[in-house]
């Protein structure tokens, strides 16, 4: 017997801008389906895809098919049609008023089968080049609006990145917050999904273990890193008027760094947190020009200019370092360095606390004294949490060696799995969670930062370094 007092929650519409581009095929269409076939969407849901391609609903639901076989571990033949059965398509370009007008028919048409108000969930897999015509056409066909007062709500998720500067930020938000309140707008940053940083939260303000030590005190450095192996392959034409800081340095990294350094927000509130990150992204000392020599590197792989698609005189960077300092009073003096490149050694994305070292040793007479423990935020891949500590090794000497505390987040129990971010980033949208979403103070913060730094880029050098290489070999660790 259903209990009087509750409320079914109203239907769901999801509408994807761009749903034949990349991200909507190989990421969003694959997340609803693991969403779906785990019980995580509502109960009562419609997925409608809106690209310029002129496909029937049939046509579009088998691109969605081929591309859940291809990228989805197990899937059931009888759930999967099911699931496509929630799947419509209409053609429609993002700046024609026509196309939605055309959309808004779809959705209402959608709202009386399922004989309510519905909840409208917008998200935009588009170039940021189409956000702001896509924000004034929700806008203006009244899309953006919710249905009713007292049922129904409307919300849009848009991508990174969210400008290119600081400025274009700014406009960015201007628009969207004349258009949208901002518990509707939910800025997507993927990397804040990932398992492993989330869990970054939880292990520093659910112990207390070592936030006593999280400090300038017991600190001596933190590195973020973000390396991939990959070079920007078939991405020239993008990536060759982006480049790595505005690609991951803006959003990635810094998201990263404030999870890290970010003040213990008492109560698990999107607010809260929120509010907690944007402060440690305004306490980041600026760049200068007197600073910049000190304080940045920058590098392009060889070979980058023969990619397709990028000028052959680039100045794009492929690489960063940046080493930055948070002025509170937590971290004062404690540097933080941010490093992303392509076509290097490795693919991993990982946080290493380094505390500083003991003042003595028990060890014995003549040994070198270089003992120190090391934190480490495994983000991906083999995402796990480190602690390299020393111990006397077996036998008669007192000679110590390092240990390795771990938790692998590989070796969860039977039955349990760990969701892709794009899961979570759509669990979240559809609950209204914004936890995992960057505020417009962040991203503010973060263009204030980075801005200056893209600047100076023309006046700091860009070094060459080989394919497969750790990157260029500029030292920044002693200054």
């Amino acid at each position: 017997m259903v209990n009087s007092t509750e409320v079914t929650p109203p239907p769901t519409i999801i509408t994807i801008f761009g749903a034949t581009g990349d991200l909507a095929t190989r990421k969003l269409i694959p997340a609803l389906f693991d969403l779906f076939q785990n019980g995580y969407l509502p109960f009562s849901f419609k997925i409608v895809g809106m690209s310029r391609r002129g496909f029937s609903h049939e046509e579009y639901r088998d691109i969605a098919k081929n591309s859940i076989i291809e990228r989805t571990a197990s899937q059931k033949e009888d759930i999967l049609e099911e699931f496509l059965s929630h799947i419509s398509y209409t053609q429609g370009t993002f700046d024609d008023k026509e196309s939605y007008e055309r959309l808004k028919g779809v959705l209402d048409h959608e709202e009386r089968l399922f004989g309510q108000c519905t909840n409208k969930l917008f998200y935009l897999a588009v170039p940021p080049a189409y956000y702001k015509g896509i924000f004034e056409q929700l806008a203006a066909s009244d899309l953006s609006k919710p249905c009713s007062d007292e049922t129904g709500w409307t919300r849009i998720l848009v991508e990174k990145p969210f400008g290119n500067d600081v400025s274009t930020a700014q406009e960015l938000d201007q628009v969207l917050g004349s258009l949208f309140k901002e518990e509707q707008i939910f800025r997507i940053d993927h990397y804040l999904a990932k398992e492993a940083l989330q869990d970054i939260l939880m292990f520093r303000f659910s112990n207390t273990l070592f936030e006593p030590l999280w400090n300038k005190d017991y600190i001596e450095r933190v590195e973020l890193t973000l390396s991939e192996k990959k070079g920007v392959d078939s991405r020239g034409a993008f990536y060759d008027g982006i480049g790595a800081l505005r690609d991951v340095g803006q959003n990635h990294l810094l998201q990263m760094l404030a999870f890290i350094a970010m003040e213990d927000p008492i109560e698990l509130d999107a607010l809260r947190i929120r509010t907690e990150r944007a402060r440690v992204l305004e306490s980041l000392r600026p760049v200068n020009s007197d600073t910049a020599g000190a304080l940045l590197v920058r590098g392009q792989y060889e070979g980058y200019k023969e990619t397709p698609s990028v000028d052959a005189a680039s100045q794009t960077e492929t690489f960063f370092r940046i080493k930055t300092f948070i002025d509170n009073d937590r971290w004062q003096g404690v540097p933080f360095y941010l490093e992303s490149g392509k076509a290097l050694d490795e693919d991993k994305t990982e946080i290493k606390i380094y505390f500083k070292k003991t003042t003595s040793c028990l060890c014995p007479p003549g040994t070198e004294h270089h003992h120190q423990n090391i934190l480490t935020f495994r983000i991906q891949p083999d995402e796990k949490i480190s602690i390299l500590f020393w111990a006397k090794k077996p036998g008669l000497s007192l000679d110590l060696e390092p240990k390795e505390l771990s938790f692998s987040y590989r070796n969860i129990p039977e039955g349990s799995r760990l969701a892709d971010a794009y899961e979570k980033v759509l669990f979240d949208g559809i609950a209204g969670d914004q936890i995992l979403f960057a505020s417009t103070e962040e991203v503010s913060a973060a263009w204030q930062f980075i801005t200056p730094i893209l600047e100076l880029w023309e006046n700091t050098p860009l070094h060459p370094y080989a394919q497969g290489s750790k990157g260029p070999q500029v030292d920044l660790s002693s200054i």
